[in-house]
């Protein structure tokens, strides 16, 4: 059956450039490249991405710990700015910061970007910011996907997400069982508002009727370069604590959605409770200025916004000097006790948050 040239339907007709994703992929090749270690199998650009892990053979009992995520709202911000390249720290760092904290060591990444059009030049910009944190962090990036959803999503927009696998030897698994009270709480400062709750700040500023390009001289620059800080990735810093200090840490928590406290009491077993002190550290100007600009209660800046706190170390109290001497900017955010029943009726008192039925935390 032949088919009239003037009436026919390619698949670019449909939206779909299949030749710019080539182009794309040839721009982001090296930056990818970059990440490969003696682990990695193949070269980029098979249908899966390959890992040597002849090394678990030396483990006694190899757990992998595995994560995925996104970036949330904040690609909004990227696409009003037009700037893509730092997007991919934040992804990273929401992904293999989920793998550091029990212990394990990220060893590979994936990552997926849907568009509504493949502009060779903005994809590969990602993807360079995804290398760079990986490679910041000893993490391969072995493979991804750039998936293009003509009528779906707008030519300007896009999405992205990412998984990552690592591993622990099983005696070395951080988490509530190692901790105990009298166990000390150190904070490590965040880069800003890194990934979490960016629906709340594009409400605050929208209400507001502030631009991107508006300078803010509290943040020494302007609103949208302020936004797009990336995000801080902890995993290389921590990788190096922990081969260093081997049994100083017990429990790790990554301060993302849900606050300080949520996050934080969820690392914790029953029975205990973190006691943090919101005088031990100073809130960086972002969230004071958005929470004011908005008139966002004290209660929902802290569920919702990290406040400055990236990550809490829970570390026996004996290392503590130790700990902070190896993480700069780092502090006492706090304490564990036994949970005696006293605090929970207090308003601020978080217990059993994330669906774990687990120990109790409190900012006070």
């Amino acid at each position: 059956m032949s088919t009239d040239p003037a009436k026919s339907t390619t698949y670019a007709a449909a939206g779909v450039d299949v030749e710019a994703g080539d182009r794309a992929v040839e721009l982001m090749k090296s930056a990818v490249a970059a990440t490969h270690n003696a682990n990695v199998v193949g070269e980029v650009g098979g249908f899966a991405g390959l890992f040597d892990v002849s090394v678990l053979k030396d483990f006694d009992r190899p757990l992998l710990a595995s994560s995925t995520d996104g970036v949330g709202t904040k690609v909004a911000i990227a696409q009003a700015l037009d700037k893509h390249d730092t997007i991919g720290y934040d992804l990273v760092g929401m992904v293999v910061d989920d793998i550091i904290v029990c212990g394990a060591k990220p060893l590979f990444m994936t990552d997926y970007i849907a568009c509504g059009k493949v502009v060779a030049e903005r994809i590969a910009d990602i993807v360079r910011g995804i290398a760079e944190a990986c490679a910041s962090a000893d993490v391969a990036l072995v493979g991804g996907e750039t998936a293009e959803h003509p009528g779906l999503l707008g030519v300007d927009e896009y999405d992205v997400a990412g998984a990552a696998t690592g591993v622990v030897e099983a005696s070395k698994l951080l988490g509530p069982e190692k901790v105990s009270a009298g166990d000390v709480l150190i904070g490590l400062p965040s880069s800003g508002i890194h990934s979490n709750g960016y629906s709340l700040v594009r409400h605050v500023i929208a209400e507001a009727g502030w631009g991107l390009d508006r300078n803010v001289p509290e943040f020494g620059r302007t609103l949208g370069e302020e936004l797009l800080v990336p995000t801080h990735v902890y995993t290389g810093e921590l990788n190096a604590l922990f081969s260093a200090l081997p049994d100083a840490v017990h429990a790790v928590s990554h301060v993302t959605g849900g606050g300080l406290s949520a996050n934080v009491a969820r690392v914790l077993p029953k029975g205990l409770v973190a006691k943090m002190s919101r005088t031990s550290w100073e809130i960086p100007p972002v969230f004071s200025t958005l929470g004011d600009l908005g008139g966002v209660p004290q209660e929902d800046r802290e569920r919702t916004w990290n406040l400055g706190v990236g990550m809490v170390l829970v570390a026996s109290a004996a290392s503590v000097d130790s700990v902070l001497a190896a993480c700069p900017g780092s502090w006492v955010l706090g304490d564990v006790s036994t949970d005696d029943g006293s605090l929970a009726s207090e308003l601020d008192y978080v217990q059993g948050a994330k669906g774990v039925d687990g120990g109790a935390a409190i900012l006070g």
